[in-house]
This record gives C-alpha cells, structure tokens and sequence, in this order.
C-alpha cells in the first residue's frame, strides 16, 4: 500500500506547476480552480430574516473538482491549504475545508511562490483566520444584496434588462459623471502669456524667459490688447540680468509598486488596462515555464497595499546596485518609504522574487507583456534601494524698464536611481518641472542680453481632466473606494455595460451612464456617498481585525438600503432611454442613424422606424481589442453560411479572425489569445485557442458586482 502523503491545495494549475517544480513528490498538489462554492446565480440566496446568512451551492462546473479534492483529502496524512495570502484566499481555504470535512485543516501562505518561501511558511502553519473569512463575507453580502435589489429597479425604471448597479461600481460611475459635468460646466478665462528669446550679449546661446512680473507684482495679462501694448514697450527696452540664484534639487526614488500603483503606471508606460495588468501579474507570481528551471514564481504576492519589503530582499537589491551600478549609487542605509495611513500592511511591496533575475535574461522566455511588466517591476523595485537624483536648478530674473522675465534651467549633478528608473506621467504638463529643464548659458548679474524674440500667446484656463484608467484608480484610492485588488472589476463592468466610453484613452460616460447614475444619487445618496462607501471598506477592515461582527455591518447597512429601495420604488419616474445618435444618414429616408441594442447587441438602424427599417450595419461588439494589430475592436460576425466567427474590425486591413468567442486574455503558456468553449461533456471552459498549446481551465462566474440573472422578473 502507497505511503500516504501530505495534500497541497491550491487555487490554479501554474501554482500547481510551480510547486510541484520544487517540492517534488513528497507532496500531493491539487488545484481547486478558484472558488469551489459561491452564491446561487439564479436567487439571491441569502436568508435576510435570519442573520442574513448566506446560503452556497456548489457550481456545476466544479462538482467534478469537489469530487476529486475529496478523495484526495481522504487519502492524505494531512490538508494544507495553500490558497492566496489575503480575504479571498482565506474564504476558498475555509470553504475547501467546509467541502471536504477536514476543519483541522491547516493554512498556510506565503507572499512568493520559491522554495524558501514556502518551506517557510510550512514551519508556520495556522487555524483559518475566521475574522477574514467574516469580512470577505461581508462584503460578497453586500455586494449580493445591493446587486439584486438594485438592478431590477433599474430594469424596471429604465426599460432596460441588462443595466447593473453596485455597491462599488455606482460610485466609481458617479466620480466619472460628476467629472464631465465639472467639464460641461466650466467656463474658460482668456489670459495670455509673453516669451522673450534672448541670449548673452555677443554669444549665440538662445534661452527663453517668460515675463514674471510687472512693476513688481505677478504678472496677469488677461487680453491680447494688452498683451500687444506691453509687447511694444517692451521692444526698445534694455535686458539685464537682475539676479542669478542656484538651489540643489533633489528627487527621492519612487516606493516599490503595491497594487493600485502597478495598475497606474502600467497604464501610463505600457497602456495596460488594469484588468490586464492584474491578469499578467497573476500569471507572472504564479509561474512562468524557464528553460532548466521548470515554472518558476517571478514576482512576489500582487495584491498588497504595503511599500514594506522583506530584509534580505533589501539586501540582494544592495548587493546588486553595488556591484552593477558602483558604491555611489548606494544609500548608507536601506531605504525605507513611506506608507499609507489605510495600508493594512498584510504583505510585502510587488517586487522580484530574485534581483539577479534580470529582465533581459528572461525575455526570449517570456511573452512580450510578461516581458514588458516584469521589466516595469524589476526596474522600480531596484530603483527604489537607489540615492536620489541630484541636479542644480538655476533661477535668472532679467529686468527690462518695469518688467521682470525669468528663466528657469537645470543641470543633472547626479542620476541616481534614474540610472534605472524614471516614473511616468497621467497628462504631460504645460510646464515641465524645474530639474527637467534645459540648462541656461552662463551668466552673472549685470549681464546685458540681446533680445532675439518677443513671443505673445493667447490661452485658456482648461477644466479638470477627464479620468483616464490610472487617475481613475488614483482616485478610487485617495477617496478608499473598493481596494486596489477589485478596481480592474469596477472598471470593465463600466465599460461592458455601457456607462462609460474610453475615447483616447479618457473616460467619457454614455447617456445610459448619466441616467443610471443621476437616478442613484437622487434616490439612493447613501449609498451613492463617496465617504459612505470609503466608510463600509473600513468598517470590514474592523471586522478583519476581530472588533465587530459582520451581521452587524450589514445589518447596519441594509436597514436604510431597504427603506430608500420602497421610496425609490414608488417615486422614481419611469424613463425611455432615447437611442444614441451618430453622424451617419439613413441612405434610404435620409433621417438620422442611432444605435439601437437588440439581442445579439448594438446595431445602427434609422431613427425613423417604424415607418423606415432600414438597418445600416449589425455590430456585435465583444469588448476585446484585436490581439494581431491592437488597434482593432474584435467583432462578432457571420460568414456566408451563417457560421458565427470573430474577426478585427479594421477588415481588411487586419485580417486576424477566431472561431470561439474571445475572452480578452493571453495564454499563459503561449501567449495566444484565450477563447470560451462550450462542450456536452466538459461544459464551459477557457482554453487556448492555438490548437497545438493544449492549455484549457474551467470557465469561472463574474466576481464582485452582483446582479440578477437577466432572464429574471423585475418586481
């Protein structure tokens, strides 16, 4: 008889992988695929006159993942339950061990999927922290009760059966829509701004200055009439320096990436949604196949808010600066970096699980936006153990009768970490910072300049910039919205539902969005209160810490959330959504083209139906850029024999064509696009869709966000 062996239980096949790489065959390995049991898709399954308690059934597409992790638990000497080190994890330990029976299961975690790490964490196995599980169920409640109370008013309100709200979505819509009626409302002030060109006497060494002040006080020159006075006074004057100062400027590295601030500066640097910012972090923490190494965990745990890294990764970042860049480069002592005051400080920064793993090494190994955010995490982590950069940033006030110019330039002492590193930025500036300038000529004061240029522009004060994905999840963390590790699901249902359009990569909401939103907030402003929500996060951050019992913050919650769904039930008006216009003419009445959604999705017909019904052109969007030309949006379509495929809609110029329906991901072996496939005798699963990978994973339910399923009756 087989010597019984300890049970790992995990949740994907890559940590699997990347296990059995080093653990060998003392241990068996199982996955659970993600969550074993969750709440019912068709009922709301929470039993609200009894504590609220939630009632969890088991996916069908898991039945036969339960079953074989049941057997494997019954053979085993004992259970360890490896799932993900933060709420999530915990709640698929607690209900893996519910499932199978084994409450003496035991849990352990670790925040880098490496031989030591896990070694480690064996040394420090743990009972199931129940305080998290609470909060993770708290918060699945909530969003569940909100959900499904919600979205069925919306239906009924709004004629339309596919709208959603949330707990956590609705606001995230209500900051977009309050932004584009900041921008619809602002009214801009004309000003204008006058440039001198000059140079040192006698030299050719063209600077500009821009006039500062004028008889001594802030120069504000509101009119091109005024402008052009001033310009022709100033035309004969002389130019003279008045005063020259020089300041030492220091620029301190930025901290090693936590969650919200990897999605950020993912988007900016690489154009990266955070939806697949979060996806290719998975993948690359969970394991990546290395020649001569098998699969290999390349970074540490992605869902953290903590800039806190662990000493001996410290070290060999030290180690590393020191022998590739010089002891200059060098702090005298780590660097530590300031963290935030909602930080819960559960795991280390996003970092390397290896410095000398450099990124160049791996990337005829890796696919290229493996490649490309792992480079971006490397780079930031080892920049942050590096000196500031230094640079002498010099000031020159220049006098002309009663007008002061002044130039600003800079000179780089030192590059310190941007050696390794320079951080991005959400807008380019109107004015660049002071240590980016150019560096000025020398010059003393008493200098006499010539004057090469007089340069009057006309301006307008601008509104504040539309939401990008990066500012949008900066302000979803500065407000405490959600958690950075639920942002990049706040943002693709906003999208997928229509409330918001990216057009150049900024936000704008629909007229569905404004709808939506402005009927929440009239009927709805708890819920819809940015620091009521940010307050609900913190109240399950007191249940984690074991202070208070979620029964009681829901219960807290839903009183009021029931009363305002009566009221809003009865007064809120019944509203028909007018389609959307475009530019387009009917080519057979003339009248105005709309978009019109039917069932398959939207389509372009003429405004004029019924007396026109004319259809211009079916589009069945998928929400999935092209993967061959990424500048495409992948269309559902039909060939001549009604064969349903999915091709680029920048045809012909873009001929990439699948024939399963798109997921929107990559391969995690390959780097193909992922499709969804349905199959009598496997069900719905995701699976690659070049045919030589072989890569296949159970399909799983929508996470987050609830919502009714839309066959249901709105009451």
């Amino acid at each position: 008889m087989a010597k019984a062996k300890p049970l790992i239980i995990v949740e994907s096949p890559a940590k699997t992988r990347t296990l059995k790489n080093f653990l060998g065959g003392e241990f068996d390995i199982q996955a659970s695929m993600g969550h074993v049991r969750d709440l019912p898709k068709s009922e709301m399954g929470i039993d609200i006159e009894h504590g609220f308690q939630p009632r969890y059934v088991v996916p069908r597409d898991r039945a036969k993942v339960v079953k074989a992790l049941r057997e494997a638990a019954g053979r085993a000497s004992e259970v360890y339950l490896a799932s993900d080190p933060d709420r999530e994890g915990e709640a698929i330990a607690w209900h893996v061990a519910e499932l199978l029976g084994v409450p003496d299961a035991r849990r352990i975690e670790f925040n880098a999927i490496t031989r030591d790490a896990v070694l480690e964490a064996f040394k420090h196995p743990r009972t199931i922290d129940h305080d998290r599980v609470n909060a993770q169920q708290a918060r699945r409640v909530l969003d569940r009760l909100v959900g499904y109370r919600l979205s069925p008013l919306l239906w009924k309100k709004l004629g339309k059966r596919t709208l959603s709200a949330g707990r956590v979505q609705s606001v995230a819509l209500r900051l977009i829509c309050d932004r584009e009626r900041e921008i619809q409302a602002f009214i801009p002030v004309e000003y204008w701004t006058i440039t001198a060109t000059l140079t040192p006497h006698g030299q050719k060494h063209p600077f500009d200055a821009r006039l500062a002040q004028i008889d001594g006080k802030k120069a504000e020159i509101g009119t091109g009439e005024l402008a052009e006075g001033i310009v022709r006074e100033l035309d004969g004057a002389e130019y003279r320096v008045a005063k020259v100062e020089t300041k030492e400027r220091v620029r301190n590295a930025p901290a090693p990436f936590i969650t919200s601030t990897l999605q950020q500066e993912a988007a900016r640097k690489l154009g990266f949604t955070a939806s697949r910012t979060m996806r290719v972090a998975q993948d690359l923490y969970e394991g990546v196949e290395l020649p001569g190494e098998g699969s290999v965990g390349l970074i540490t745990y992605l869902r953290t808010d903590s800039t806190r890294v662990a000493p001996e990764a410290v070290e060999e970042a030290r180690a590393y600066i020191r022998d590739n860049y010089g002891p200059q480069y060098l702090p005298a002592a780590p660097r530590t970096h300031r963290k935030s005051k909602a930080a819960q400080d559960a795991h280390e920064a996003i970092r390397p699980t290896r410095v000398h793993r450099e990124p160049d090494s791996l990337k005829a190994h890796l696919s290229d936006e493996h490649y490309k955010l792992y480079r971006l995490i490397w780079q930031r982590f080892v920049a942050s153990q590096m000196n500031p950069a230094v640079y002498d940033v010099e000031t020159v006030d220049i006098s002309a009768g009663r007008f002061t110019f002044r130039a600003t330039g800079s000179t780089q002492r030192f590059d310190g970490f941007r050696r390794v590193y320079s951080e991005g930025q959400d807008d380019t500036p109107a004015e660049p910072a002071d240590e980016d300038r150019p560096p000025l000529p020398q010059m003393a004061e008493g200098d006499v300049l010539d004057l090469l240029k007089l340069l009057p522009e006309q301006h307008f004060t601008e509104p504040p910039p539309r939401y990008t994905e990066a500012t949008l999840v900066r302000a979803l963390e500065e407000h405490g919205i959600g958690r950075p590790s639920t942002y990049a699901g706040i943002i693709s249902t906003l999208k997928e539902k229509d409330y918001v359009r990216l057009e150049k990569k900024r936000f704008h909401p629909t007229a569905l969005g404004f709808a939506v939103s402005d009927r929440l907030v009239e009927h709805f402003p708890g819920i819809m209160d940015v620091k009521f929500t940010a307050g609900v996060e913190a109240g399950l951050d007191e249940i984690e810490k074991g202070r208070t019992e979620w029964t009681r913050l829901v219960s807290d919650f839903y009183g009021p959330f029931e009363e305002a769904l009566k009221r809003a039930d009865a007064e809120m008006e019944r509203v028909k959504l007018e389609p959307e216009r475009t530019d387009l003419k009917c080519p057979n009445c003339g009248g105005d083209v709309v978009v019109r959604d039917g069932r398959f999705g939207k389509f372009l017909a003429c405004s004029r139906y019924p007396e026109c019904k004319t259809i211009i052109k079916e589009r069945k969007e998928t929400g999935v850029s092209c993967p061959a030309c990424g500048e495409g949006q992948l269309l559902e379509k039909k060939s001549r024999r009604g064969k349903v495929f999915y091709g680029c809609d920048r045809y012909p110029s873009c001929e990439f064509v699948l024939w399963d329906r798109p997921v929107g991901e990559s391969c995690p072996d390959c780097g193909s696009p992922l499709v969804e496939k349905v199959t009598k005798s496997r069900g719905r699963e995701i699976r690659c869709s070049n045919r030589d990978c072989g890569y296949s994973r159970p399909a799983e339910g929508q996470e987050g966000e609830d919502a009714p399923e839309v066959t249901a009756l709105a009451s």
